[in-house]
């Protein structure tokens, strides 16, 4: 903060906002006593406020807003300017319960405060009765933080308020007409992401006229609010995730043609959209998991930047209106609907950043007209009937970073044109009827990789060793082809899958509002990962004809999630260097000739929830120690006849009976009583909770924790 300021007598006018100011509030500021707006926001101002702003008595206007203030140092003097009409606190790590701010706002500071932004600022505890003192207050924003609890009846004393921002934080309970009476002059009511009920009837009439509702995630329905239709200036509409199971009325769509942002997703809404052409403002249009059927509706969205009508029951074909009346969207995504028909070639020519036209009956050609000039980021035609061959004109879109064809019937080599997508993050071929070899140059030229999946189709030959220049690659995906030679011993060098997935990460370089998505073979099964993708690090090889022994380099990716080389010709040893895997949570090493003893070091991995070790060549005693003590499934272990011991029916030679999970030591036997059909009841309830519960289990009945 220059010092010359202080030198500029009668200073009223004071904004520094969103600069990069590095520094604490200096304390001359507080004696520019002529000051009436005072803006400091978004800068990285430290340390504290200090109690001398009370000097600024003519303030009228403060706004301290996205700073790194000390946790909490929000000195009771800010009470005393009695002149405060505007109170900007947001994005500032306060950290408190709002009910000690009380000495704070029971100052005069109330008199004549109109705005209060405290949204962000990890606020927690109820809402204070307090709040219904600000008698002149306008403006309400105590959205994004933790407050839980209630909404008070005292708010309801707020006459003169306008916005009501109170969303994404832990309200609950239920809202009646009353608590609305005396908001005549609201303009804005953001209600979302809380777990409140309005219990308002269908002939309630709202005492105000909004502009914006938000109240997305709140118990609505079942039944359509029949109040909305008396709202006719709204512009902003969010009831998403309400609970109405209902057709919309025809009043609707007549009453909102005025709409620039409308959300009504995740509800149960059946019946079918009408001719939309009138809804000329549309920004953000929202009607995904639904059940609308019928044809797509007609557009005239000049504007529009998302639209997103998935997980629905539309029919019919992709027709020319999207492409016409939608230049210059960002977002467009018809996925998991019925729609069918060849993809149109229009397609190329739009500038979404995403295109998700996934989980449809579209069949016929993928389109060869892309070109430099689109904006795509993501594409995504899974899940449908094209045939063909990839296009070479695909990789002129020189933004595309995810390229999502799996599940389809197309065919041929994978094209040398891909080496032209330098910047994709995610290449998901798999399910479909690819020949051929996996190209070299896919680890040379592809080198911004996280996901490569090509599970599933015909391909052929060995393993590229250089795969493994993939840097950020934390899936890999090779499973069901004809694959064979050996597993690369480099493949211990994959970056990123020696470390832990990150939830601060994302797959996709460049920002959208598509929430990248992967269908990941984990744990035997298919499970669809979002917003949690960024944390899975994957191999699998399964299903191939690979040989020769498992690399003990693989032991080096202390990342991965999960491991599957089943379905192969593995022979050789499993290296008790496995141990090291310490995040794997799923390992699947069946149908090889693998032999020799379960590593003892396996016991170690604490997080391993799935285990297949069945047809191999296995001898000797199950471990039972740590996790081994969950996997009461023989079947695991099938196909190993020189394995024993629990829960195999085999007994161990240095048994007189065969070892139960109760075992002590390793080949001392256990002299326990305990019913053996009693414990294993037991056992089965508390797999599901893990190694924690069975330690209990062990105290309960033994007295102490077995070494």
């Amino acid at each position: 903060m220059p010092g010359w300021l202080f030198n500029i007598s009668s200073l009223e006018y004071l904004n520094l906002h969103d600069n990069f100011i590095n520094s604490t509030i200096p304390g001359w500021l507080f004696n520019i006593s002529s000051l009436e707006y005072l803006d400091l926001g978004f800068n990285i101002f430290r340390g504290i406020i200090l109690p001398a702003i009370k000097n600024l008595a003519s303030l009228k206007t403060l706004d301290l807003s996205g700073n790194q203030f000390l946790e909490g140092k929000i000195p009771v003097e800010l009470g005393e300017l009695c002149k405060l009409q505007y109170l900007g606190l947001s994005y500032i790590n306060i950290s408190k319960n709002l009910l000690e701010f009380e000495e704070v706002f029971s100052g005069c500071i109330k008199n004549n405060l109109e705005t209060l932004y405290m949204w962000n600022t990890q606020l927690g505890g109820y809402l204070p009765d307090w709040l219904g003192d600000f008698r002149k207050l306008k403006y309400l924003d105590l959205s994004g933080n933790s407050i839980s609890g209630h909404i008070p009846a005292s708010l309801g004393r707020l006459a003169e308020l306008v916005g009501l921002y109170l969303e994404e934080n832990f309200l609950k309970g239920v809202m009646s007409e009353e608590q609305f009476a005396n908001f005549t002059k609201l303009k804005i009511l953001a209600l979302s992401q809380n777990q409140l009920i309005l219990n308002l009837t269908s002939d309630w009439i709202p005492p105000f006229q909004l502009r914006m509702l938000a109240i997305g995630s709140c118990k609505v329905g079942p039944r359509f609010p029949a109040w909305l239709r008396m709202l006719k200036n709204i512009t902003y509409l969010d009831m998403s995730s309400t609970g109405i199971s209902d057709a919309i009325p025809d009043w609707f769509w007549r009453s909102f043609s005025q709409i620039w942002y409308l959300d009504i997703s995740s509800n149960g809404i059946t019946d079918s959209v009408p001719d939309l052409t009138n809804f000329i403002n549309l920004d953000y249009f929202n009607l995904s998991s639904n059940h609308f059927e019928g044809p797509l509706p007609n557009f005239n969205f000049s504007i529009l930047s998302v639209l997103d009508l998935s997980n629905n029951s539309f029919s019919g074909a992709v027709h020319l209106d999207i492409g016409k009346s939608m230049p210059n969207s960002e977002y467009l995504s018809l996925s998991t609907n019925n729609l069918s028909g060849e993809i149109p070639s229009f397609i190329c020519h739009l500038q979404y950043s995403a295109l998700d036209l996934s989980k449809n009956l579209l069949s016929g050609e993928l389109p060869d007209c892309w070109n430099h000039s689109s904006l795509i980021i993501v594409m995504d035609f899974s899940s449908n009937s094209l045939s063909g061959s990839i296009p070479p004109s695909i990789c002129s879109l020189s933004f595309l970073e995810s390229l999502h064809l799996s599940n389809n019937n197309l065919s041929g080599e994978l094209p040398l044109s891909l080496k032209s997508c330098a910047r994709l993050t995610t290449l998901d071929l798999g399910q479909n009827g690819f020949i051929g070899t996996i190209p070299t140059w896919i680890g040379e030229s592809l080198s911004s990789l996280k996901i490569l999946r090509l599970r599933s189709n015909k391909l052929v030959g060995n393993i590229p060793h250089n795969l493994s220049r993939l840097s950020a690659l934390q899936i890999l995906d090779l499973a069901s082809n004809n694959l064979s030679g050996t597993i690369p011993s480099s493949f211990g060098n994959f970056t990123a899958m020696k470390v832990l997935g990150e939830m601060n990460e994302t797959i996709l370089k460049n920002s959208t509002d598509y929430n990248e998505n992967m269908q990941v073979t984990i744990k035997g099964k298919y499970i669809e990962y979002a917003i949690l993708l960024p944390l899975v690090i994957v191999m699998d090889l399964s299903n191939n004809n690979l040989s020769g022994m498992i690399p003990e380099e693989l032991t080096n990716l202390f990342g991965l999630v999960s491991l599957n080389l089943s379905g192969n010709h593995l022979t050789g040893e499993i290296t008790e260097k496995i141990g090291a895997l310490q995040q794997l949570e799923s390992l699947d090493l069946a149908k090889n000739n693998l032999f020799g003893r379960i590593p003892s070091s396996m016991v170690g991995l604490t997080f391993l929830s799935y285990l297949n070790l069945s047809y191999n060549n296995l001898l000797g005693r199950v471990p039972i120690d740590n996790q081994f003590q969950t996997f009461i499934d023989p079947s695991i272990y099938i196909g190993n006849p020189d394995l024993c011991g629990f829960p195999l029916s085999q007994k161990c030679k240095d048994d007189k009976t065969n070892q139960g999970p109760n075992a002590v030591g390793g080949d001392e036997q256990n002299d326990d009583s305990m019913d053996k059909e009693r414990f294993k009841m037991k056992w089965n309830m508390s797999t599901g909770a893990g190694f924690a519960q069975l330690k209990r289990i062990w105290e309960e009945r033994k007295g102490g924790i077995p070494e």
